[in-house]
């Protein structure tokens, strides 16, 4: 027997509670892993309070990423002890995930925990610090550089955001962090964002070009900001688009892509191929600072349901991690 938060499905609502159950009903995948830690994400905080369809198959124990060590094994590349990292592939959604003792994944899932990475670490970087990495390679691909001027990030208190802001100090760009909490304003700053803009000023209708601010730009928010920032997009700009927070319909025109070679780039961390995410995670160990991990607000799994709520209202910022 192992614990799990549980959700279920009353009528049109979700109810949450901690439950104890039973190994055999862990039937998706070939490798059996001992959570050592998990992480709240955006996603997650949306299936336990039901504010959101994330949940495809009932009953579901949510938590979209976990780090853990294999206890049985039948798939090859993992054998009992190894350390592992799975995000992604559906689980939380259409199969069970890591907020739980115990979780099942398929081997080809899992990847290998990196050299001088601890579990705690992985989720304090988790789904979102992956997602960011992901962005940050994919301005990298487009050929977007330092010197070409600074790079938006939105939802910058964020799980993405903020990991986001730090990765790209990290690599040399100027960071200009989008929030609409002024009361986070200095934490950015000494994160290093050089300048702070008011979500507002890019939550509005937009032209189909404005004067160019940014060179690329790292945006979870979609919707209205998006086509805001295309629009404010320089000459050979690159913006990575991660996330739906703003909404998912985008109105916007080719202008900003044949007259200014603006590329937009989608990330998927969801089902990135296993070499990326390995390169990814890699990258995530040496570019993060030594203590990152130290920053990360920590809850058990019997505080998750409240800390999902908390979450959602805005009263938690940066990442948040769960013991199980």
């Amino acid at each position: 027997m192992f614990k799990a938060l549980l959700l279920e499905e009353s009528g049109k609502d979700t109810h949450a509670s901690l439950k104890r159950l039973n190994e055999s009903q862990l039937t998706t995948g070939d490798v059996l892993v001992k959570v050592d830690y998990s992480t709240l994400n955006y996603k997650d905080a949306l299936a336990i309070t039901g504010k959101g369809k994330i949940v495809r198959q009932w009953p579901m124990v949510p938590g979209i990423d976990y780090a853990g060590t294999v206890l049985a094994s039948d798939h090859p590349d993992h054998r009992i002890g190894d350390e592992v990292i799975l995000t992604g592939w559906g689980v939380g959604e259409q199969h069970w995930g890591g907020l739980a003792e115990k979780a099942c994944a398929k081997g080809d899932w899992l990847i290998p925990m990196p050299t001088g990475m601890s579990a705690r670490r992985a989720m304090a970087i988790g789904t979102a610090g992956f997602t960011a990495m992901l962005g940050l390679m994919a301005l990298e691909h487009a050929g977007i550089k330092p010197e070409q001027g600074p790079i938006l990030v939105t939802g910058a208190t964020g799980g993405v955001g903020s990991v986001a802001v730090r990765l790209l100090v990290k690599a040399g760009f100027e960071v200009h962090a989008a929030t609409g909490r002024p009361q986070h304003a200095d934490w950015l700053r000494e994160l290093g964002a050089s300048d702070i803009v008011d979500r507002a000023d890019l939550d509005k209708e937009p032209a189909a070009l404005e004067s160019q601010h940014w060179a690329g730009a790292i945006d979870s928010v979609g919707g209205r900001t998006l086509a805001k920032i295309l629009s404010q997009t320089k000459m050979d700009g690159a913006v990575a688009a991660c996330g739906l927070a703003g909404g998912v319909a985008l109105n916007t025109t080719v202008m900003p892509f044949i007259l200014r070679g603006v590329q937009l780039i989608g990330i998927n961390s969801v089902y990135m191929p296993r070499e990326k995410r390995i390169e990814a995670w890699q990258r995530l160990q040496t570019s993060l600072p030594l203590n990152f991990e130290d920053e990360a607000r920590e809850f058990t799994l019997e505080q998750s349901i409240e800390a999902a709520h908390d979450l959602l209202a805005g009263k938690l910022r940066g990442r948040v991690v769960i013991q199980p």
